[in-house]
């Protein structure tokens, strides 16, 4: 069947929630191995198939295996990865060197020294996030460009960043 008449989310016999459920396990597996962490792992994976699903079309199982084409994707987003770990890590060290100068109130005016407290527990990446989408309020795509990353990598660091906020706040609390 030509390219231009292919069903949507099909190529050749198999369709692409096939693929997904046939590779999921190994794409994960194999960032968990380039990357070591688990989370960015799951936010790598996610950013795969949602590149692969975008160029599903032009997929073309004679040039290769969907698993080699899969795992080219994830290294690629895997690489995305670690040039913008870098660029954070290096942001985190400005931000370290920054704060041990600080001694005052540095999130904004008329928060509670709890939220306070919990805010400085959060890593300055989970700090950037919430900055992004709470405070300034931008939408996520808004803040995915920002930070460099895919809008489902934003949505998910937001969600961990939120989480952690809120477990912050309730051993603040105790």
């Amino acid at each position: 069947m030509p390219a231009a008449v292919r069903p949507p989310g099909r190529v050749g016999a198999q369709p692409f929630a096939d693929v997904v459920a046939e590779h999921l396990d190994a794409v994960y597996r194999y960032l968990v191995y380039l990357t070591g962490d688990r989370a960015a792992a799951e936010d790598l994976a996610a950013e795969t198939f949602e590149r692969a699903f975008k160029s599903w079309r032009r997929f073309d199982p004679r040039r290769g295996a969907p698993r080699t084409w899969l795992c080219r994707i994830a290294h690629s987003a895997a690489v995305d990865w670690f040039r913008a770990e870098a660029r954070r890590q290096r942001r985190e060290e400005t931000y370290a060197r920054d704060e041990a100068q600080l001694e005052e109130s540095v999130f904004s005016e008329g928060l509670s020294p709890e939220l306070e407290h919990a805010l400085r527990r959060l890593t300055p990446a989970e700090r950037e996030v919430v900055a992004l989408r709470v405070l300034l309020e931008l939408d996520g795509p808004s803040a995915a460009r920002v930070l460099g990353i895919s809008t489902t990598a934003c949505s998910t660091r937001l969600s961990r960043a939120l989480k952690r906020l809120e477990e912050e706040m309730t051993h603040v609390r105790s």
